[in-house]
């Protein structure tokens, strides 16, 4: 491996030796080659740690996944020349930051490029979940659909009911702009309020104590980070406040959910159902979850558009590049800054 410098503020001369850790869209991949020293993962199978640890000891630049759990001790066997984490994707949960900024490793991530996809799928199952779609399809691949009937496959109406969306950056917005042409009444928690120009334009409300969202909510979706605050946000006691048949709706992170907790309230029928593209313990799947008929279970796809895939990917280009002539990557992620 070259020797290059890879103190922030200080152009790179050479190329970069750059450790991919998934399979990425072919026109990235044969441009991170064209540009560095690239190692990519054409088999696209996850890292075990001991190879993670072995790229970070070998690499300036790391450009992991959400699958790949970065965490301190990792970190602290990182070499001097590990210079930059160049992350594909928005979410930095799986990355240890505070770890990242002490061994001054600059951290990237690729944030607004995946805002409209995931807000597509969550729109997807905040419609199906009530109008029991999965229900209906699996109704009709068994062969036991007998025919139009007027009490037959009856779900809810979407006009009028309140979507309760907690956490409204980009994603939740995005969502609210969606749900509001459906006739949704939209009211939001988050830890900022926002604008009141930007709240009228969306036309939603601020609900301050997220107890009280939880309580309103027909449907409840969630769109926010997950760190010490939120785990198990939602807990047996909020699932005891939500409505009989309300509805809960996650393409965040599955750790946001206390999954006995929601099986539970699932199997009482206070949970009328349940829309999941995030899981706790990826790419396990609790089989008891399967098991429900109004639990529409995902592979983590909110992100999967070769159009969003396309973009992450040249972000990640574009940060490395920064990165590499000196200059302060544009998604530097600010919690990691050094």
């Amino acid at each position: 491996m070259s020797e290059i410098k890879v103190t922030p503020g200080h152009r790179i001369a050479g190329k970069p030796r750059v450790i991919v850790t998934r399979h990425l869209m072919p026109t990235v991949e044969a441009r991170l080659a064209e540009l560095f020293d690239a190692t990519l993962n054409e088999q696209d199978e996850p890292l075990p740690r001991d190879r993670l640890a072995a790229a970070m000891r070998e690499a300036h630049v790391l450009v992991p996944t959400v699958t790949d759990r970065i965490d301190a001790d990792l970190i602290d066997q990182a070499g001097d020349q590990l210079g930059l984490i160049a992350n594909f994707g928005a979410g930095t949960d799986h990355i240890d930051l505070k770890a990242a900024a002490a061994r001054r490793i600059m951290v990237t991530n690729t944030p607004g490029v995946f805002t409209d996809d995931t807000a597509d799928i969550a729109m997807e199952m905040i419609i199906g979940i009530p109008r029991r779609v999965r229900e209906g399809v699996a109704l009709v691949r068994r062969g036991e659909w007998t025919g139009w009937a007027p009490s037959a496959m009856l779900g809810r109406k979407l006009a009028g009911k309140v979507l309760g969306i907690v956490g409204m950056g980009r994603i939740g917005q995005a969502v609210a702009h969606r749900a509001r042409a459906f006739g949704l009444e939209i009211a939001y928690h988050n830890r900022k309020r926002l604008p009141e120009a930007i709240a009228r334009m969306l036309g939603v409300r601020h609900v301050a104590n997220l107890d009280d969202l939880v309580a309103e909510a027909d449907i409840l979706t969630l769109h926010c980070p997950a760190t010490a605050a939120t785990h198990h946000l939602m807990d047996a006691r909020r699932f005891g406040m939500m409505k009989d048949g309300a509805c809960l709706i996650n393409t965040a992170r599955g750790e946001l959910i206390d999954q006995e907790a929601m099986i539970a309230a699932l199997a009482s029928g206070r949970l009328a159902g349940a829309g999941l593209d995030v899981y706790p313990d990826e790419p396990r799947v609790d089989p008891r979850l399967l098991e429900f008929a109004n639990v529409m279970t995902l592979p983590h796809i909110g992100s999967a558009t070769r159009e969003g895939r396309e973009e992450s990917g040249h972000k990640v280009i574009a940060n490395i590049r920064m990165w590499a002539d000196g200059h302060r990557p544009p998604d530097q992620v600010l919690d990691a800054l050094v």
